[in-house]
This record gives structure tokens, C-alpha cells and sequence, in this order.
């Protein structure tokens, strides 16, 4: 039976794993002049691990994660206050099993959503479910008109996920109506699983991104009962720029007038 004949039985038979390993399997072993047993082990170890990393494909997918520097990638020298002590306690997802909620508190361009998105990332490692948002997004699709069974089903997607992350918050006004679905989410969620949030403002100035809506101070009061605070400080990667530049500029030799 030739190589391809062999993949596409094994393909019929539910193998998802593909040719070239196969191909790269059966030289090894032949080489190796390994018994029958041990090379049925070593092709359901390839296996297992095949399905392991589509699994976690599709379960990236569908995270909506998107694409973001890996942790190990992260300059942790950039914010000037960062408790990375902190952030890496998190990792082990404990917070997740006692529905504790966190929230990255700093500037725009200091990692917020960086170091959320990795979070988010150990978390379908561990094998949770997980959920990536804008708050505008989850706002604009659950908010809109749409028949009461409807709603209820897109409302689900965002509170059924072990962890849920909520980007963007204070960047964008919204009306008492948006207040409302953010505060339907995190009561869904509250004591239940953990809720993940970035944003630049204080509690306090919650209100006025809500055009002051009465459902504010309770989806706060909820949100922060179980809480993780990491509040991120230092200069943004907008002002390094300008500050660079004008450094630069002031270097530059004045051009002299021709005559």
C-alpha cells in the first residue's frame, strides 16, 4: 500500500493527522526498524497530538483572540508601574476557579490589551473556554433590535465563556441602553466565572461613558467585589515617538541661507 493510500484509510478511518508526518513517521520507524506495538503507539501519540493542536486551533478561532505579541515578547521595562509579581500569579488561573474578575487599568499603548489577550491564552491552554470582545462590538450585537430569543442567544456568547475579556472601555460614549447590556453581562457572570477588563479610566468616570445611566454604580459594585487590580503607568508609545522626534529635530543643524 502506497503512502497516500495509507493516509487516505487513515483518513477515512477518523485520523486527522497529515501526510508529511505520516510520511516522516513511517521513515523514522523503518529506520529504526521498530517492532508493530511500538509503532501503533507512536502513530496514536502523533495522533493525539494532532487533534490536541486543532483543537486548540478552533478553540483559538473561536476566542477571537486575534493576533497579539506573545508574553514572552512583552518589554516589561516599558511601563514605568506594572506588578508583574502580580500578572504572573495570574497565569497559574486559580483566579478563574474562585470567578475572581481583573482589570488593566493604564494609558493607551502600555499593554493593557497585550497582557490580556495572554491571560486569555494561558486560559484555552488550561483548556477553559474563553471570549475576546470590544466593549463597542459586544455593545452593537447584543443591543441591537432583534426578537427577545435572539438576543438571548447572542447575549449567551458572552456570558457563557470561563473567561470572558472585555477590551476598550472609555474610549467610546454610549447611551444608558449600552449601561444596561454591560450590566446584564457582568450580573450574568458575577460569582460565576471571571470577567477580564482593560480600560484608561477610574471607576469613577465609568459614569460618564454611560451618559450617567443609574445601572453604572451597580455593574461597578458587581464587577469589583472579586477583583484583581494591575494598574499600568508610564509614558505611551505615541509620546516616546514625539518625544523622540522632537529630540532629533532639536539635534538637527540648522540649514544655512545660500547667498
Amino acid at each position: 500500500m502506497s503512502d497516500p493510500s495509507l493516509h487516505a484509510l487513515l483518513g477515512r478511518l477518523g485520523f486527522r493527522i497529515d501526510q508529511a508526518s505520516l510520511d516522516a513517521l513511517l521513515k523514522e520507524t523503518a529506520r529504526a526498524r521498530r517492532g508493530p506495538r511500538e509503532v501503533i503507539e507512536r502513530l496514536c501519540e502523533l495522533e493525539r497530538r494532532t487533534r490536541d493542536t486543532l483543537h486548540m486551533e478552533r478553540r483559538q478561532r473561536q476566542a477571537k483572540l486575534g493576533t497579539f505579541l506573545a508574553l514572552d515578547q512583552f518589554n516589561w521595562s516599558h511601563p514605568q508601574r506594572v506588578d508583574r509579581e502580580r500578572y504572573e500569579d495570574l497565569l497559574s488561573m486559580e483566579f478563574v476557579a474562585r470567578s475572581t474578575n481583573v482589570l488593566f487599568r493604564g494609558s493607551v499603548g502600555l499593554g493593557k490589551t497585550t497582557l490580556a489577550k495572554n491571560l486569555g491564552f494561558r486560559a484555552l491552554q488550561h483548556g477553559l473556554t474563553v471570549g475576546f470582545t470590544t466593549l463597542s462590538s459586544m455593545i452593537a450585537e447584543v443591543a441591537r433590535p432583534q426578537l427577545p430569543q435572539l438576543q438571548a442567544r447572542r447575549l449567551r456568547r458572552y456570558t457563557r465563556p470561563d473567561v470572558l475579556i472585555i477590551d476598550e472601555i472609555g474610549y467610546l460614549p454610549f447611551d444608558a441602553r449600552a449601561a444596561d447590556v454591560f450590566y446584564t453581562v457582568i450580573d450574568e457572570r458575577h460569582e460565576r466565572r471571571s470577567t477580564i477588563v482593560t480600560t484608561n479610566l477610574p471607576f469613577k468616570a465609568w459614569a460618564g461613558i454611560f451618559a450617567d445611566a443609574a445601572s453604572v454604580v451597580a455593574l461597578v459594585d458587581r464587577f469589583s467585589e472579586n477583583l484583581v487590580v494591575i494598574d499600568i503607568e508610564g509614558e505611551t508609545a505615541r509620546g516616546q515617538r514625539s518625544r523622540v522626534a522632537e529630540n532629533a529635530s532639536q539635534r538637527r543643524p540648522a540649514r544655512s541661507r545660500r547667498r
